[in-house]
C-alpha cells in the first residue's frame, strides 16, 4: 500500500478455530492501581466517532505512613514489600470513552528533519497504567537511536494536553480500538488512522505468542504504528532468517523473519518489499 496506507487492519479472514464468545468484562488481578497523578481529560478524541464520554474517577485517597517496626530481628520475609511488585493491568473489553492525557513536555528526539509533535492518552476503564509512566515509555522508544529518529529524517517531541500536536497515541480498550480504526470486528490488532495512533491494550498486555519478549514487542508496536503516522505501508520479510523491516505485520506473523523491533538496524535503515501477507486476524482479543 505504500505511503497511503493507513495502518488500518482490514482482512476479515478468520482462524479456522472461528469466532469465541468474548467475556463481559476480562480481570486482570493484582495490586491495587498507583495512584497520585491528577486525571486529565481529552473527550473530544472520541467525538467523531460518537463513544459516550465517562466523568472522571475521583482520586485515591493516601495511604497512612506505615508504622515504625519494632527494635527487634526478624526473619527475611518471602514475601516482597508492598509496592515493589508492579500491579498487574486489567481493562475491560470497552472502556469509558474518555481518556487521561499525559501533561509533560519532553525534550525533542533526534538530530534532524522535520520536527512532529504528539500527545499521550490512556483510555478510562484500564486499570493500573499511569498515564505519565505509559507516557514516558512511549518516547523513550520513540526517543530510541535505533528508532524513526535515528537517522536525522525525523525530529519527535511530547507534548501535554493543551499543547497542538500532529498525532495522539492512545491507549484503547479492545472495542474502542475498532471503532477508532473504523473496522469495529477487529478487537485484536493495532492501527494508525488519521492522526490516531491507536495501541490496543490487549497486545500491550499480551502481546503475541510468536513475539515470547514483551517488551521488544512492545517497541515495535510503537514503532509500527507511528511509521504508518510518518507515511511507511506494509512490508514483507526481504530474507528468511533475518530481521524483520518494523513494517512488517509482526503481530500476526513473521514469514521466516525474526522478530525486530526497530527501523535501523546496525545503524542503518531495514526495509523489505511493499505488501502485506493474508495472514488471518484471530478471533477475540488475545
Amino acid at each position: 500500500m505504500g505511503g497511503q496506507d493507513r495502518g488500518v487492519h482490514r482482512r476479515r479472514r478468520r482462524s479456522g478455530a472461528g469466532l469465541r464468545a468474548f467475556a463481559a468484562v476480562l480481570v486482570v488481578t493484582g495490586l491495587t492501581a498507583i495512584g497520585g497523578y491528577a486525571v486529565r481529560r481529552h473527550p473530544e478524541l472520541l467525538a467523531s466517532v460518537g463513544v459516550d464520554r465517562t466523568v472522571p474517577a475521583a482520586m485515591p485517597s493516601a495511604r497512612p505512613p506505615a508504622a515504625t517496626a519494632p527494635p527487634v530481628k526478624v526473619a527475611p520475609s518471602p514475601v516482597p514489600a508492598a509496592g515493589r511488585v508492579p500491579p498487574a493491568i486489567g481493562y475491560p473489553l470497552r472502556g469509558g470513552g474518555g481518556f487521561r492525557t499525559a501533561d509533560t513536555t519532553g525534550a525533542v528526539a533526534g538530530r534532524g528533519g522535520e520536527l512532529l509533535r504528539y500527545r499521550v492518552a490512556v483510555e478510562d476503564g484500564i486499570r493500573n497504567v499511569d498515564v505519565e509512566r505509559f507516557a514516558r515509555d512511549v518516547a523513550a522508544t520513540l526517543a530510541d537511536p535505533r528508532g524513526w529518529t535515528g537517522d536525522g529524517r525525523w525530529r519527535l517531541q511530547r507534548v501535554g494536553r493543551d499543547a497542538p500536536a500532529d498525532f495522539t497515541v492512545l491507549l484503547t480498550t479492545p472495542v474502542t480500538r475498532g471503532e477508532l480504526c473504523g473496522d469495529p470486528t477487529d478487537r485484536y490488532t493495532s492501527c494508525r488512522n488519521g492522526d490516531r495512533v491507536v495501541i490496543n491494550v490487549a497486545r500491550w498486555v499480551y502481546g503475541v505468542p510468536h513475539v515470547p519478549d514483551l517488551g521488544l514487542y512492545r517497541h515495535y508496536l510503537l514503532n509500527h504504528e507511528v511509521g504508518h503516522r510518518l507515511g511507511h505501508g506494509h512490508e514483507r520479510c526481504p530474507r528468511s532468517g533475518g530481521p524483520a523491516p518494523v513494517m512488517v505485520q509482526q503481530t500476526l506473523g513473521l514469514h521466516g523473519c525474526t522478530p525486530n523491533a526497530w527501523p535501523l538496524v546496525g545503524g542503518e535503515p531495514l526495509a523489505g518489499p511493499s505488501g502485506q501477507y493474508d495472514d488471518p486476524i484471530p478471533a477475540g482479543d488475545h
